[in-house]
């Protein structure tokens, strides 16, 4: 059998009771093709890690935020400009019957229609009408530049409005084919994982997936030139004993790190 378990027992102590250690066995072919697979899913970690740190991300995420706030903004300034339009109907109105009025006093005078108080009235009210014409004017004028004012920022708020959807349009563009590509490329990597898992075997596959999810994706590494290829220390002479001396079916791990460390010509055994 390729993949098997045989149980050694070593003392915990002097004293103490021996514990159990169970040893896997596996045909060292089927050991050096867990660096093939640690290679494409070290690959495909990297792409995960890629499409979860896109820089457009972030700044369509900003595009987005800024364009939210921007329409926040179209939306106040279209009321206060609708105010103020509303406000320059009513102020136009009033000026209209200021005018109104003076013309049909006005017309009066000229007919010489009632007495000389009559008229005296009348024409003490034209002078008052003028003085409010005057003023109501002047008030409308104001309200007039306001709302030109207005009207002006709300056409620049819509023109920043439609640079802006452009510019979330293009960083959304730029995301989705970055994305594309690396699913893509994960496609392409991942494309034979599934007849390596199969050549390498359930059990070993297993304590390969249990110990990449414990130790940030990588399960195994190289023994090269005495050194362990997971967490880059150089074995002692204790440890490379111990290797050395085990049979090349036995899946050897690492003491610090416990990743398995696959034997080849460059491990300086």
């Amino acid at each position: 059998m390729d993949v098997r378990r045989r149980c050694e027992c070593r003392a915990a102590s002097p004293r103490g009771p021996p514990n159990r250690r169970c040893v896997l066995k596996a045909d060292p072919f089927r050991q050096l093709r867990l660096l093939d697979l640690q290679a494409i899913d070290t690959r495909l970690d990297q792409i995960a890690h890629a499409k979860a740190t896109l820089p457009q991300t972030p700044a369509v995420g900003a595009a987005r935020r800024e364009l939210q706030a921007l329409e926040t903004q179209i939306v106040n300034a279209r009321t206060a400009a609708g105010d103020v339009q509303r406000e320059l109907v009513k102020s136009d109105q009033d000026v209209q019957l200021v005018r109104d009025r003076a013309a049909r006093n006005q017309a009066r005078l000229d007919a010489g229609q009632g007495s000389a108080k009559d008229l005296q009235a009348l024409q003490h009210e034209l002078t008052s009408l003028a003085r409010r014409q005057a003023e109501l004017e002047e008030l409308e004028l104001e309200v007039m530049e306001r709302s030109e004012t207005l009207t002006a920022q709300v056409q620049q708020l819509e023109a920043r409005r439609v640079e802006l959807v452009e510019r979330v349009q293009a960083l959304e563009g730029e995301r989705d084919a970055a994305l594309a590509k690396l699913d893509a490329e994960a496609v392409t990597v991942g494309s034979g994982r599934a007849d390596i898992v199969a050549g390498v075997g359930e059990e070993l596959v297993a304590l390969y997936e249990k110990i990449r999810a414990s130790s940030g994706g990588m399960a195994a590494a190289e023994l090269r030139h005495r050194r362990c290829g997971g967490c880059r220390l150089e074995l002692g002479n204790v440890d490379l004993a111990r290797i050395r001396n085990a049979p090349e079916d036995e899946v050897v791990r690492c003491e610090e790190c416990r990743r398995i460390m696959i034997r080849t010509g460059e491990s300086g055994l």
